[in-house]
């Protein structure tokens, strides 16, 4: 048996792996963190296209022969080094000019600043015993979220007041929006209990309507909930990709007909294709008539509440509940989302009491009673911190450049030999593709589906040479590529040199020949 002192002396050999205590032990932090900022800033400044070209099986195979043994490998910094030129210089680099398939940012500095004191305090968000500070932050920025969406804080006759709470990011926001609305259906239909009792028997004749354009979440939030995809009726839209009105009370007309109970319209502010803005306003008045849950999904457009453009979001402070994700269109790093709702008093239908977590007796706030998730992140500092170092102004000059340098590429893509412009630009998203055949004059179904043949080749070709990150989607029913604009730092010319690039790259690939 070891004596006190021996086990002692064993103990102190891990006070340099941990933020400590001790002040003697905090050198080992700063210089880890330190040095993880030098290598990757010295990264930075070398980097020369989005992608590095290293074949991806050579990748993979670079990456399983990684070692992990049972001692250390070699010191810290030589591990964080040896990371850094692996897995950091072989990453889709979000910054370069020329990556811009996603919904995917740079992120901001300041909110980098955050991730690491939200790193180091490990604060777990489900108790406020865990949490201190941090719950009230969240609070905090739910708050001012729910405020600047156009929702009342304050209780009425009608409501409780609004409130929200963090998460993963869209995905989560709207699957507990739709979550929230079903609960609610089942509740005034039958006074019965989801969350107790399981689905009704009527479950089957649920239904949530939004457009053809909306995002795959809806459907695989019904398929979650246990009601299945096909309880996701699609709506037709309009020329420019929105929910198309007159379709939508015609499908509601037509399902109630068949004794079946559509229950929430899902409208998006930004489809991820188009950037299509549904008519809030008029789903709002639809939803509020046939007293349905309007849930509005806001991930990507709904950043547009802080600039000149943001009358295109004209009834979303009618919705029942929003989903907003700030890694878009906030510029934070991933994750980070929330989900705000009209009336807290829906948050009901998530509130479950553990005795060890989150009693019934507790006086203090536990935002696990609002959430699907139990430990999650203090996302909520990096917003704070963000908006506290560059102003609500800024933000919104930002979104004013980036829909209006996407109007100046849309135009550039149609002056530009050999590309076509697909769809006019909505919001942040170009749809194009190249077309050396452009001026041929044929119309075949051979010519189109080269064309989609070329696009396909072209975008992965681009890719897996470190040339470009270019999206890839379809738009009635062909294959074409898509920019989509979120880094604010662009200008016109990088552009230009983005299509000269995919241009003579096509050439030289020789695809058509």
């Amino acid at each position: 048996m070891k004596n006190s002192n021996q086990n002692s002396n064993h103990n102190s050999d891990w006070s340099d792996v941990f933020v400590h205590l001790d002040p003697q032990a905090q050198p080992n932090y700063l210089n880890a963190i330190a040095h993880s900022a030098r290598e990757l800033s010295a990264m930075f400044t070398t980097v020369k296209a989005p992608y590095s070209g290293l074949e991806p099986a050579k990748l993979n195979e670079k990456i399983m022969a990684m070692p992990i043994g049972k001692t250390p490998i070699a010191p810290l910094a030589e591990i964080i080094t040896n990371n850094v030129n692996l897995i950091g210089k072989n990453s889709i680099i979000v910054q370069h000019p020329h990556c811009i398939a996603h919904l995917h940012t740079p992120p901001l500095i300041p909110a980098l600043a955050a991730e690491t004191i939200i790193s180091a305090l490990n604060q777990s968000m489900d108790s406020w015993d865990q949490a201190s500070s941090a719950t009230y932050v969240e609070q905090k920025m739910t708050d001012w979220l729910c405020e600047l969406f156009g929702y009342d804080l304050v209780q009425s006759a009608t409501n409780n007041g609004a409130d929200g709470v963090f998460t993963s990011g869209g995905t989560q926001s709207n699957l507990m929006g739709l979550l929230l609305a079903r609960d609610r259906v089942v509740e005034q239909t039958s006074g019965e209990s989801v969350q107790k009792d399981g689905l009704p028997s009527y479950a089957e004749k649920l239904r949530i309507l939004c457009s053809h354009t909306s995002h795959f979440t809806v459907q695989k939030s019904a398929s979650l909930m246990g009601l299945g995809e096909r309880a996701v009726v699609t709506v037709a839209t309009d020329e420019f990709g929105c929910l198309g009105i007159d379709a939508l009370k015609a499908t509601i007309a037509d399902l109630q007909s068949q004794d079946l109970m559509p229950f929430c319209v899902v409208g998006t502010a930004g489809t991820t294709d188009l950037g299509a803005i549904d008519d809030l306003q008029a789903i709002a008045a639809i939803s509020e008539q046939h007293n349905m849950w309007f849930h509005v999904d806001g991930a990507y457009g709904g950043a547009l509440i802080l600039s000149s453009h943001k009358d295109r979001l004209a009834g979303i402070e009618l919705a029942d509940s929003i989903s907003t994700d700030f890694h878009k269109l906030f510029f934070q790093p991933i994750s980070c989302g929330a989900l705000l709702i009209r009336d807290n008093h829906n948050f009901k239908y998530l509130l479950h009491h553990a005795d060890y977590l989150n009693r019934e007796t507790d006086e203090l706030p536990n935002l696990v009673d609002k959430s699907i998730a139990t430990t999650k992140r203090f996302d909520a500092l990096k917003l704070l911190m963000s908006m506290q170092a560059l102003g609500t102004d800024k933000f919104g000059a930002m979104y004013d450049h980036l829909i209006s340098l996407t109007q100046d590429v849309g135009a550039l893509v149609k002056a530009t030999d050999k590309f076509e412009l697909l769809a006019q630009p909505q919001l942040s998203t170009v749809l194009f593709r190249y077309n050396d055949l452009i001026t041929s004059g044929d119309v075949s179904t051979e010519r189109e589906e080269q064309i989609c043949m070329i696009n396909q080749r072209l975008r992965l070709d681009l890719l897996t040479a470190g040339q470009a990150v270019l999206g890839e989607t379809k738009i009635n029913g062909y294959t074409c590529l898509k920019l989509t604009i979120l880094n604010p730092c662009l200008q016109l010319h990088d552009f230009e040199s983005l299509f000269t690039k995919i241009a003579d790259f096509a050439e030289l690939q020789a695809y058509t020949k």
